[in-house]
């Protein structure tokens, strides 16, 4: 063991989610969610290995995630609502909100960009966040308690 060992990250790896290092209070990795693969994830859990619960949700999001889209598309679409008739009503913001009729168009206007799985007032919390053309300046949070939506946060950091 060298003098500066304790400098260097944690890692572990796990069958199904694969290579997780420690950094910056999170075990760090990427997660396939359907179609979209390496999409960052942050799992809570002490410095000695990531928390077993965080782990499970992990493993599981990839096979329930077609599962969730169509709540995650109605939260989407309840969000982009607002959007839609702002920028009706200004003339400059027409060109940046996209034109939807229907919930399940928005899965063009937007892109996962972060998982973190984490305790929530106690809760092991799945929050998969999401970019969005009609709001750039915020991150659309999507979290899951249970595998049901509890919130969907417009200003997810």
């Amino acid at each position: 063991m060298g003098f500066l060992d304790f400098l260097r990250p944690n890692a572990h790896r796990d069958s199904v989610v694969g290579d997780l290092v420690r950094r910056g209070g999170y075990w760090r990795g990427v997660i396939s969610l359907g179609s979209e693969s390496g999409v960052p994830l942050l799992l809570a859990g002490p410095r000695a290995a990531p928390g077993e619960a965080g782990l499970v949700l992990a493993r599981e999001l990839g096979r329930r995630y077609a599962a969730l889209l169509p709540v995650i598309e109605r939260a989407l679409f309840e969000h982009y609502e607002p959007y839609a008739e702002a920028a009706e009503s200004e003339e400059g913001e027409r060109g940046r909100v996209p034109r939807l009729g229907r919930p399940e168009q928005v899965w063009e206007h937007v892109a996962p960009v972060r998982v973190r799985i984490e305790a929530s007032r106690g809760v092991d919390t799945v929050e998969i966040a999401y970019r969005t053309e009609w709001d750039p300046e915020h991150t659309v949070g999507a979290r899951f308690q249970g595998w049901t939506l509890t919130e969907l946060n417009g200003s997810v950091i």
